[in-house]
Order: C-alpha cells, then sequence, then structure tokens
C-alpha cells in the first residue's frame, strides 16, 4: 500500500522528494525505504536538481507510467462496483456526496503557518500574487507604483507572513505591517485557485486578526481593487467596515478597517 501510495502521489509530472513526505506524512527513514523499493523495481528515477544538490526530484519510468495505469484501472473496477447497483439517481447523490467529503478532507489538511518572508516559497507566493493582480487589474500592476510591503518589513518585529500548505505545498498567503501604536496593515492576501471555495480565505484572515491584536494591535486596515470582488465580499462578510482613503496606494478603489477585540488576544 505504502509503494501503491507514493507511485500515485508523484504523479505523472514528478515531485521533489521533500514534497512527497510532507503529502504523505512519513519520516525520511520510512520514505527512503519506500523509495528504494521503487527504484529497485525501476518504477522510479531520482536525480539532483542541477541548481542545488540537495534537492531530490523524484520521476516515474515507463515502467512506473504503465504500473500506475494499471493501479487506476483497478481502481476504477472497484469505483464501478460501487456504482452498478445503484440506480442513475442514486449514483449522482453518491458521486456528489463523494466530492463533498474530498472538498472537506482537503480543506481540513490545509495547514497555516508564520514563515520567513525570504524563502523561495514565500517568494513563490507573492510572485503568484503579483501575477493574478496584473492579469485582473484593468491597467494590469506593477508592484514598484504599490504601497511596498517588502521582505524586510514582513518580518517580525516590522510585520510577518503566514503561508497556507496543503500536502506541505504552498497554496496561499498573507501578511501584516506593524505600526507602532496604529492599526496594522493587511496585506498580500492570496489563496491558489484550485483551493478557493473552502474556506481557505476566511482561515487567512481569522489567523492575521488573531496575529495583529497578539501585536498590540486594535485596529487592522487594508486597501483593494474593485476587480477582486471576491475579497470585498470577504471582508464585508467578516465585520470590515468601508472607510474614507486613508493612504495613496494608486490600485485601490476601497478602504476597510476593523476594530480588533481585546479577547483575540487571549486565544
Amino acid at each position: 500500500m505504502g509503494e501503491s501510495r507514493a507511485l500515485w502521489e508523484i504523479g505523472l509530472e514528478g515531485t521533489e522528494v521533500r514534497s512527497l513526505r510532507a503529502r504523505l506524512g512519513i519520516d525520511s527513514g520510512y520514505a527512503s525505504r519506500v523509495l528504494r523499493a521503487l527504484e529497485r523495481q525501476r518504477l522510479i528515477r531520482i536525480t539532483a536538481d542541477d541548481h542545488d544538490r540537495r534537492v531530490r526530484f523524484i520521476r516515474l519510468t515507463g515502467r512506473g507510467r504503465r504500473e500506475r495505469a494499471e493501479l487506476d484501472r483497478r481502481a476504477d473496477g472497484v469505483a464501478e462496483g460501487f456504482l452498478e447497483p445503484l440506480t442513475t439517481s442514486q449514483r449522482a447523490r453518491l458521486v456528489s456526496a463523494a466530492t463533498e467529503v474530498e472538498r472537506l478532507l482537503t480543506a481540513s489538511m490545509v495547514t497555516l503557518g508564520v514563515e520567513d518572508a525570504s524563502t523561495p516559497d514565500a517568494r513563490w507566493c507573492i510572485g503568484q500574487y503579483f501575477a493574478e493582480l496584473d492579469a485582473r487589474f484593468d491597467s494590469g500592476f506593477e508592484p514598484g507604483r504599490s504601497i511596498s510591503a517588502s521582505e524586510e518589513e514582513l518580518t517580525p518585529p516590522a510585520g510577518l507572513l503566514v503561508i497556507a500548505r496543503l500536502r506541505g505545498r504552498p497554496v496561499g498567503c498573507g501578511a501584516l505591517k506593524f505600526h507602532l501604536g496604529e492599526p496594522a496593515e493587511l496585506k498580500r492576501m492570496w489563496v491558489a485557485k484550485e483551493i478557493r471555495g473552502l474556506g481557505v480565505g476566511r482561515r487567512l484572515l481569522t489567523e492575521l486578526e488573531t496575529l495583529a491584536a497578539n501585536s498590540g494591535a486594535r485596529m487592522i486596515r487594508l486597501e483593494t481593487n474593485r476587480s477582486l470582488t471576491e475579497a470585498i465580499q470577504l471582508y464585508r462578510d467578516n465585520g470590515y467596515r468601508e472607510v474614507e482613503r486613508f493612504n495613496d496606494e494608486p490600485y485601490a478603489d476601497h478602504w476597510f478597517e476593523k476594530e480588533l477585540q481585546v479577547a483575540l488576544a487571549f486565544r
């Protein structure tokens, strides 16, 4: 079972060894034994990254792809066995229920944590955030024109960055900038498209509010663009009220703020 699950998680595109370990939740010793077994069967090939020899990448061999296809065929057979006795209506209900279970289980596996803003994963998240703004804003997006939230500004005590991870892979982020005696600034809120609708954005927002309150802030502020309709709705649904312009952000159309409850600091 361990080897079959590893083949499925490696996937047709391959993956890093460390990412595989994180997704499977296994230690390095067990991961090494499983991977050695797959190598002996000539199902996988492990190579070192050209730029960082410490990073190892796993790819399926041709034989490994055929083995994975056989596993998929057998899994399909099991699924057909479940569905065959059911009516069309019952099948639709089962598929709908299974889809909802999968979505909820995926949501439960997302973890949040404060991380160094200078790491490759942190930079990747910010890069994805910038790319989405550039695609969605009517005038595009140039980071140099926007109010800064540099790595230094997102490093304690000046600020912080929270990264959301699914099976070890970064899938979202949010940040804070702190100002002594002044409202905290909410920055860099982004969630990957494939996990939107699972409540990750709301969890990120709640976590950032808690961290802001723990830092001593009694209010949190943010600005956003009119094209980010989902974000605007998220803020309104979570108690943010629209206020007059309080900064010179050139890309902003809406400004929001929210008073933080003192109780948050002790949760």
